[in-house]
């Protein structure tokens, strides 16, 4: 559990904060975190991509219960010019760049996801290092090291991603990293494992677990792509948030990288049984043809986190799972997207 102190949550309130990619899945929920802790100046710059690929933006409807807390600009953050007028207008103290292509979108347009991944960072590098705002804090994946070498993956691991995204997130660091060597710019990367939670898109580019309760709830098989013996760590989205806030206030992480995850390896198959037995699902289960360049193995280990910002992990996976389900069935079904709820 990371613990903001009064003087972290006084920084915050008293800078203005620019989320980028603010209406996706770990984006809106961390909007909502700094809406809660009383952060008056809060701008969301996103483009809505999600919705131009058969997604739904389940982050922007999330923070439509938020109205008149924060200010939503549609635009895109890879564009200099535009992201340089926002800034000089809305004078930033703290930019979070969540802005990004996801990683399926890659296994069909690996050029597009990496031009874009790769620009959206070069912009903002090269606004911070003309003084246009402070502080990034930029999110970057546990993507960019590829299937692990070793059972617990430091930051120190090889990067070497295995899709476009991944290769793009690790352009992104390389990048940023370059940009604080030479011209000293204030960044503080942060490398989240596997979120789960509310406000991830469950369509056509969507990550394991939204796309298994959903198949679950709309009465269709499960499916595992590959043997399922491949793993993940997952955390709950609210617990990497926290631990982002908490990155954004140490005045001596400049220049540093840390990983976010449980410390916890979980397989394909223990994850989607998991899902099953929570929705009392007892059917069949779909095994499809693996998906090119997945990941075989992945598990964080968090102990310069630990060690640096006191990150220790409170939601357990089934916790996680539970509350995520509970969302699914409440939210997403109130809004007549899902046909049949169990």
């Amino acid at each position: 559990m990371v613990q903001l102190t009064p003087r972290d949550v006084e920084k915050l309130q008293s800078s203005a904060v620019l989320i980028t990619g603010g209406a996706g899945f770990i984006g809106s929920n961390l909007v909502a975190e700094l809406i809660n802790l009383g952060v008056k100046r809060i701008i969301v710059v996103d483009n809505l991509a999600l919705e131009k690929i058969g997604g739904v933006q389940w982050g922007l409807y999330a923070l439509q219960n938020y109205e008149n807390k924060f200010k939503l600009i549609i635009g895109d953050a890879s564009n200099f010019s535009f992201m340089r007028s926002l800034l000089k207008k809305e004078e930033i103290d703290i930019v979070f760049n969540l802005a990004t292509l996801p990683l399926p979108l890659a296994l069909k347009k690996p050029k597009y996801v990496f031009d874009k991944n790769v620009k959206i960072a070069s912009t903002i590098a090269e606004l911070q290092r003309l003084d246009m705002f402070k502080t990034l804090v930029h999110f970057s994946s546990s993507e960019v090291y590829g299937s692990a070498q070793r059972p617990f993956i430091s930051e120190e691991h090889p990067l070497q991603p295995s899709t476009s995204y991944g290769a793009s997130k690790g352009a992104q660091d390389l990048l940023l990293l370059s940009y604080y060597k030479n011209f000293n710019i204030d960044v503080r990367i942060i490398r989240p494992f596997n979120n789960i939670g509310p406000n991830q898109n469950d369509f056509s580019y969507s990550a394991v677990v939204p796309r298994t309760i959903r198949r679950i709830l709309e009465n269709k098989k499960p499916e595992i792509f590959g043997d399922g013996l491949q793993t993940r760590d997952f955390i709950y989205v609210k617990d990497t948030c926290e631990a982002a806030l908490k990155i954004a206030t140490c005045d001596f992480l400049k220049g540093e990288v840390l990983n976010i995850g449980s410390g916890r390896e979980t397989s394909i198959k223990e994850l989607i049984s998991t899902i099953c037995t929570i929705l009392g699902y007892d059917g069949k289960i779909v095994y499809r043809a693996p998906r090119p360049g997945d990941i075989r193995r992945h598990c964080a280990d968090i102990s310069k986190a630990k060690k640096l910002i006191s990150f220790e992990p409170k939601t357990s996976l089934e916790e996680a799972l539970k509350m995520t389900i509970n969302w699914y069935v409440n939210r997403v079904s109130k809004r007549g997207v899902i046909r049949y709820v169990v």
